[in-house]
């Protein structure tokens, strides 16, 4: 059975004159929506200027000449945005259990389940890529969504993920929670299971699949939305910022690349060629910052964390060389 995706392929300068063949993974129709320079990583219409130090410093550490790398940040305090492609779809991976986790926490808030409510943890059951629209997955162990949400958050397990997705109704549910909070250019369209089974099929360096995909703009939205307490009550919000807060993976991330002392709330995410880390950064004089950071390609997953690593650092450094004084805006 075949599956459509949007996609746009890459296309050196070279090629951009040229018309771009269509890219056909396994058991995929992809459609060309347009090209970029691969050596530059901007869309080829029209070079992309940058107003500020910053914004021309973030452009040089997050150059994607062996891959796309997007990037938006915003600082909560002053408003200053800054983005490198933050307008162009990358892949969600992990990441999206961010929004899974606040559509359930907002069925807490309306007294639809507690987190004492026990759910089974969703097991894949062997099957072929592809070999269905969705793949199958059995009930396992009971526990109770406090402990789904832990695991989900902080060690990014999948059989967690898909129990609380399948409680709030799906990714339609998901993504009418996002549509209800004002956020565009974020959309999931599997359950983890489905992904990760069909994983490997499409090179993101390659390809804008727009399929579990989100801009590092709206993902921004997403966050400064969720630390502002725009959509949770203050104990939901707590909760899930709390959670982020414990998050054991990618040390080697947005945690790598700033002080010891500064606190990150944060999710990642990992598929073939791509890894990726979101989050808020709270900085020890009360400065916060919202970031999203998504790169695909550089060769290897070690590669791919460093930059992500280069790219925090710079954003931290900068908005406080930038950013003028004001008071303590950390809240949690």
């Amino acid at each position: 059975m075949a599956f459509t995706a949007a996609a746009s392929l890459v296309a050196s300068p070279a090629q951009a004159g040229q018309a771009a063949p269509v890219a056909q993974p396994t058991q995929q129709v992809v459609e060309v929506q347009s090209t970029f320079d691969s050596l530059f990583g901007t869309e080829l219409r029209g070079p992309r200027t940058y107003s500020s130090p910053l914004g021309q410093r973030l452009a040089t550490v997050a150059e994607a000449s062996q891959g796309r790398i997007g990037v938006a940040a915003l600082d909560l305090a002053t408003g200053q945005e800054i983005d490198v492609l933050g307008d162009q779809r990358f892949p969600m991976a992990s990441t999206s259990k961010v929004a899974i986790a606040a559509t359930f926490l907002e069925g807490v808030d309306k007294g639809k389940w507690s987190l004492t409510s026990e759910f089974p943890m969703m097991i894949p059951v062997k099957s072929a890529p592809f070999s269905s629209p969705v793949a199958p997955v059995r009930p396992g162990a009971y526990m109770t969504a406090g402990k789904l949400l832990e695991l989900m958050l902080t060690r990014s397990n999948n059989y967690a993920t898909d129990a609380l997705l399948k409680v709030v109704g799906g990714p339609s549910a998901v993504n009418a929670w996002v549509k209800r909070a004002g956020i565009e250019g974020w959309h999931i369209d599997r359950d983890i299971a489905t992904l990760v089974r069909d994983d490997g099929a499409i090179d993101p360096a390659q390809v804008i699949d727009k399929r579990d995909s989100a801009t590092p703009l709206a993902m921004v939205k997403l966050l400064s939305g969720i630390y502002q307490g725009k959509w949770l009550s203050p104990a939901s919000r707590k909760i899930l910022l709390d959670t982020m807060a414990r998050c054991l993976t990618g040390k080697r991330r947005i945690r790598a690349g700033l002080p010891e002392d500064v606190q990150v709330l944060h999710k990642t995410g990992s598929l073939h060629n791509t890894s990726s880390d979101i989050g808020i950064i709270e900085a020890p004089d009360g400065r916060v910052f919202a970031v999203a950071i998504y790169v695909t390609g550089q060769g290897s997953r070690p590669n791919r964390e460093a930059r992500i690593a280069s790219i925090a650092r710079t954003i931290y450094s900068g908005y406080l060389a930038e950013g003028p004084a004001y008071h303590h805006t950390a809240s949690r």
